[in-house]
């Protein structure tokens, strides 16, 4: 019985047969996943040869030379760099020395505006360091100046003394349509209240009558005479420089250092009394598009 048990029956064997003639002489394995190794392996290889064609992409270009970089005084046109070479930069000039220098060194065909910047040794943050003040030039600013006059009593009087315009009525209509063709606007304090809607026009432009700069004030005659005269005011910027036109190269330095020493007078008496030590950090002149020219400290 064990061995009949052993002999396969005829169906296992027939069985069997089906299946071999059915299986190929060699046989393909399936597709499985592909594991994390491989990946990997495949990513890394298509990444070098990227970067095989990308060299030989660069390596076709053609090379490209840079140019070295040039210095500021360099890049400046032809004119200025004629007049920077008068200049010394390694030397401080008096004050007579440098507005001779400057009206030598304009570089430009009209008659360019003097320039002075002061770097004061204050911080504009503090209320008493905010310098700001205005004063009248002994020898003007060389500007014509356009002046109006807000008020109505007294403008007639503001017209005698050499306003171009005045009235009220007449300057609101100009500004109703946005027009402003004045330089200065001068206003009695009754007034400032009717100005107070063209606030946001007037302000940004400096315009807004201001009793600091005097052209908030009941005797408007005065201060169109010293408008006129070249009235100028100045304040220190945000960081601490006093920037001012003195007036223009055709004046000559004397009447240039008569204006200069003005408003040196004007910085001395507003040194502000928290500020200890140096006051003066440094003094520059410089004309309209013309180099600039550094003064010695002592002279204010």
């Amino acid at each position: 019985m064990a061995e009949e048990a052993k002999k396969p029956t005829e169906e296992v064997v027939e069985a069997a047969e089906m299946v071999v003639e059915a299986t190929p002489e060699k046989a393909t394995a399936k597709a499985g996943k592909r594991s994390n190794k491989a990946i990997a392996e495949a990513e890394e290889k298509q990444a070098k040869e990227e970067r095989k064609e990308q060299a030989a992409e660069e390596a076709e270009k053609p090379v490209q030379k840079a140019n070295p970089t040039r210095s500021r005084l360099e890049r400046q046109g032809k004119n200025f760099r004629s007049a920077a070479e008068k200049v010394a930069q390694d030397k401080t000039y008096s004050l007579a020395e440098a507005l001779e220098l400057a009206t030598k060194t304009s570089p430009v065909k009209f008659d360019a505006s003097v320039e002075l910047h002061v770097n004061l040794n204050v911080d504009p943050r503090h209320a008493d360091q905010n310098l700001r003040d205005n004063l009248v030039l002994p020898q003007g600013t060389g500007k014509t100046v356009r002046v109006a006059v807000f008020a109505d009593d007294e403008a007639a009087d503001a017209t005698k003394a050499g306003a171009d315009i005045a009235g009220v009525e007449a300057i609101t209509k100009e500004l109703d349509k946005g027009q402003m063709n004045f330089d200065i606007l001068i206003a009695t304090p009754a007034n400032m209240a009717k100005l107070g809607k063209y606030a946001r026009a007037l302000g940004p432009r400096g315009l807004m009558p201001n009793p600091k700069s005097g052209t908030v004030t009941t005797d408007v005659a005065k201060a169109v005479k010293e408008a006129k005269a070249g009235r100028v005011e100045y304040r220190v910027d945000s960081t601490g420089i006093v920037h001012l036109g003195v007036g223009k190269v055709s004046f000559g330095a004397a009447k240039l250092e008569e204006n200069v020493r003005a408003i040196f007078t004007s910085l001395k008496s507003n040194k502000p009394n928290s500020v200890k030590g140096t006051y003066v950090k440094a003094i520059h002149i410089a004309t309209t598009m013309g180099p600039s020219i550094t003064v010695e400290n002592s002279e204010l």
